[in-house]
């Protein structure tokens, strides 16, 4: 196991380049030791910065994930949060709602790229199955799931989401590739609900 070159910690010269330094540093760490593996400190020892810039500028790991490699503007942990407010019956439509109109605010670019790295990276792939499954999906099955089923509804919801992300942004599938979102979320919201509260046996 070979040890990365100890750098001088602390703030790097302006924000912006701190900024930089921990992306970069984050992108290649996820992607050589997964989500899982990888650790603050050793992205900010890639960096060359204190690991407290971690938190500073991201406000933990989850969100550094998200933007270094998901590339996705939202927080991981308030997006959970605002996922599980409000009525539990209708969890799959704002599941729906809330990943189509962040990718479709971007024109679709930020999941083909994301599906593109995942094609060619191993280590990305581990990555983002960690990430979704066990920090997005997974969290939020494990509150309605005491069955012993939170894992398989969390790689259901995965399966199913990263499936219209596909046909939508990558394949191009008419009509859904143009459809309205609010469409999507009347089609496949029940889909996405009995995944998460609903019989799977």
């Amino acid at each position: 196991m070979t040890s990365e070159p100890e750098r001088r910690r602390g703030r790097r010269p302006g924000g912006a380049d701190t900024r930089a330094a921990l992306l970069a540093a984050a992108r290649a760490i996820f992607t050589e030791s997964g989500y899982d593996g990888a650790t603050v400190r050793a992205i900010a020892r890639r960096a060359g910065v204190d690991p407290a810039m971690v938190n500073h500028w991201f406000g933990g790991k989850e969100a550094l994930f998200a933007e270094a490699v998901l590339d996705v503007p939202f927080n991981p942990r308030a997006l959970i949060g605002e996922i599980l407010k409000g009525d539990r019956d209708r969890l799959g439509e704002r599941i729906i709602r809330t990943f189509l109109t962040s990718w479709d605010s971007q024109g679709g670019g930020v999941f083909t790229a994301l599906i593109r790295s995942v094609a060619s990276h191993d280590g990305v792939a581990n990555a983002l199955r960690q990430f979704f499954v066990h920090q997005v999906f997974g969290q939020i099955t494990t509150t309605l799931a005491d069955d012993g089923t939170a894992m398989l509804r969390a790689n259901l919801v995965a399966s199913q989401m990263i499936g219209l992300g596909m046909v939508r942004y990558v394949a191009h599938f008419e009509p859904i590739d143009k459809a309205e979102v609010e469409t999507v979320v009347s089609a496949v919201g029940p889909t996405i609900q009995r995944y998460l509260t609903g019989p799977i046996d």
